[in-house]
C-alpha cells in the first residue's frame, strides 16, 4: 500500500525546493528541507525521515559525500539524488555506494512522485520489521498459532542464518512477501540491501534492465548508464516475486547469476560479479510451467534450494480470529476506531468463507466491516456484507456477471472492440467513484485506501469526471 512519509530534501536552489516541497505536501508527505549538505545531515541525525532526495552539486558537500556519510549511520535509508545530465558518472558511482536511485534534470513531477513511492516502499521493507505469530496494531505481522504456521516460522529461524537460497510458494494473498522480508530481518545481512522486484508488475522488455541495469544506447530511450537491481543488492538480499511469470530469455539470465555470482548490463562486455542472496516467491505451479516448457527446469532445481510453502487461510481457520483481531486493531487505529470488536457470529461467519483471496482478501473484508459497523462492534450483516461480491473470492455477483455476459454478447457481435479493456474501466469507475464518496472528498484518505498516490487519485478522478465535494478533513 502507498503510505505518505517524511522526506528530507537537501536543494540549494529556493525555487527548485519550494517547488518540490509542494508537489511532496500535495501528496500527503511531511517535508523537511536544507539549503546545504551539512544541514541535510544534521537534520538526518536529529530527525526521523524515510526518504532524502538530495541534489548531486551542492554549496559545501556532493551529492557522493552524502550517499558515503548517511550509509555509514543509516545504511536502510533511501537516498534519491537529482542530478544534471552531465554528471551521471558521478550518479552511478553514488549508486554503487548505496543511493537507491537518481533523477536526471530536468525531470517530470510525475516520474519523481514515483521514485519516492518505490523509495517509502524499499524504506518499509527493510526498517519496518515483521512481528511473528504477535498481534502489534501497525506493524506488518505474520499471524498464526496452527501446527502448519509454527512449523514455517521454525523453517524461517533455520535458515535466516545462512546464504542459502530460499523459494517461498503460495495463492495470492498468504504473505510470501513479509516471509522474505523476515527471513532477510533475522539474516547476518540485516545491514545491507533489500531490494525487492515484483517481476509480474514490470512488462518483459523492461524487467532485464530493471534487474541487470543497461549501458547506454543499450536500446532506444537508454540515454544513460542504469544500475540494475542486482547491483543495488550488492551485499545485501534480493527478493523475486512473482518469479513464475518470468519469461525464458530472462530465467536465463537469472541463471547464470545463481551459477557464476556475476551479471551483465544489457549493452555492456563485462561481467561483474556481486554477492547477492536470492529469495524468490511465486503462486505459480512451476511443475506444470515446467510441463508446458514455460519454465526452465535447471532455473528451478537451482531455486528450490530450501522451499518454504504457506498453506492457504481456508486450511488454517483457527488462525482467522486472531488474524481478524490484528487487522481490527491494525485498521481500528487508522480509522480511528477506539477497541474496536467483533460479535461471535460475525466472526464465526468469517471462519466459515473460503478466502480464494487469502489473508489479503480477509484484510480488506475486515476494513470493510469497520467502515460499515462506524464504530459499533461488527455483526453478522457488516460480515456479510463485507464478503459479498469480492472480486477475490472467485463467485462474482449476478451483477457483475450479468455484466460480463452482456459485454462478451457484445464482443462477440463487434460491438466492442476489447472486452478486457472495458471491464477494467468499468470496474474503476465504480471503485474510485464509492471510495472518494466514502472519504467524503478527501483524496488522500481514499488514495491511502487504495494503494495509490495521491496524483494517480486525481489522475482517475478527472478521467472519469468525478467531482467530488470538499471535505473538511486535513489533505
Amino acid at each position: 500500500m502507498s503510505r505518505s512519509g517524511t522526506i528530507l530534501v537537501i536543494e540549494d536552489n529556493v525555487g527548485t525546493a519550494d517547488s518540490l516541497r509542494q508537489v511532496l505536501e500535495d501528496e500527503g508527505h511531511a517535508v523537511i528541507a536544507a539549503a546545504t549538505g551539512g544541514e541535510g545531515l544534521a537534520l538526518a541525525a536529529k530527525r526521523n525521515c524515510d526518504v532524502v532526495l538530495t541534489d548531486l552539486k551542492l554549496p559545501d558537500l556532493s551529492g557522493l559525500d552524502i550517499v558515503k556519510r548517511l550509509r555509514t549511520v543509516q545504511a536502510a535509508l533511501p537516498i534519491i539524488l537529482m542530478t544534471a545530465h552531465g554528471t551521471t558518472d558521478i550518479a552511478i558511482e553514488a549508486t554503487r555506494h548505496g543511493a537507491f536511485d537518481y533523477l536526471l534534470k530536468p525531470f517530470e513531477m510525475p516520474a519523481m512522485l514515483h521514485a519516492i513511492e518505490r523509495a517509502l516502499a524499499a524504506s518499509r521493507l527493510v526498517s519496518q520489521p515483521v512481528e511473528i505469530g504477535n498481534v502489534v496494531a501497525g506493524r506488518d505481522a505474520i499471524i498464526g498459532r496452527s501446527r502448519a504456521m509454527q512449523e514455517i516460522y521454525k523453517e524461517i529461524g533455520r535458515v535466516a542464518a545462512t546464504t542459502l537460497t530460499v523459494l517461498i510458494r503460495g495463492e495470492t494473498g498468504t504473505g510470501k512477501e513479509l516471509i522474505a522480508r523476515a527471513i532477510y530481518q533475522h539474516s547476518d545481512r540485516v545491514e545491507k540491501p533489500f531490494i525487492a522486484v515484483n517481476c509480474a508488475a514490470i512488462p518483459e522488455t523492461l524487467l532485464e534492465s530493471e534487474l541487470f541495469g543497461h549501458e547506454k544506447g543499450a536500446f532506444t530511450g537508454a540515454d544513460a548508464r542504469r544500475i540494475g537491481r542486482f547491483e543495488q543488492a550488492d551485499g545485501g538480499t534480493i527478493f523475486l516475486d512473482e518469479i513464475g511469470d518470468m519469461r525464458p530469455n530472462t530465467q536465463a539470465k537469472l541463471l547464470r547469476v545463481l551459477q557464476e555470482k556475476t551479471i551483465q548490463r544489457l549493452g555492456g562486455r563485462d561481467s561483474l560479479r556481486i554477492d547477492v542472496r536470492i529469495l524468490a516467491a511465486t503462486h505459480r505451479d512451476l511443475e506444470a510451467a515446467m510441463r508446458e516448457k514455460e519454465f526452465r527446469e535447471d532455473l528451478f532445481f537451482r531455486l528450490n534450494v530450501v522451499v518454504i510453502e504457506i498453506p492457504p487461510l481456508r486450511k488454517r481457520p483457527e488462525d482467522i480470529p486472531d488474524t481478524v483481531k490484528y487487522f481490527l486493531a491494525r485498521y481500528g487505529a487508522e480509522l480511528g476506531i477506539k477497541e474496536p470488536s467483533i460479535h461471535a457470529e460475525a466472526l464465526r461467519f468469517l471462519q466459515q468463507q473460503p478466502w480464494r483471496g487469502n489473508v489479503r482478501e480477509l484484510e480488506n473484508a475486515v476494513r470493510k466491516a469497520l467502515l460499515m459497523a462506524r464504530g459499533y462492534p461488527i455483526g453478522f450483516e457488516e460480515a456479510s456484507r463485507a464478503c459479498a461480491g469480492s472480486l477475490a473470492s472467485g463467485l462474482p455477483g449476478e451483477s457483475l456477471a450479468s455484466y460480463v455476459s452482456e459485454l462478451l454478447a457484445s464482443a462477440s457481435r463487434d460491438e466492442v472492440a476489447n472486452a478486457h479493456a472495458a471491464l477494467i474501466e468499468a470496474a474503476e469507475r465504480e471503485l474510485f467513484s464509492q471510495a472518494i464518496q466514502l472519504a467524503q472528498g478527501n483524496q488522500a484518505k481514499a488514495a491511502r485506501w487504495l494503494g495509490i498516490s495521491r496524483f494517480t487519485m486525481r489522475e482517475k478522478l478527472s478521467r472519469f469526471g468525478l467531482h467530488p465535494g470538499r471535505s473538511d478533513e486535513p489533505r
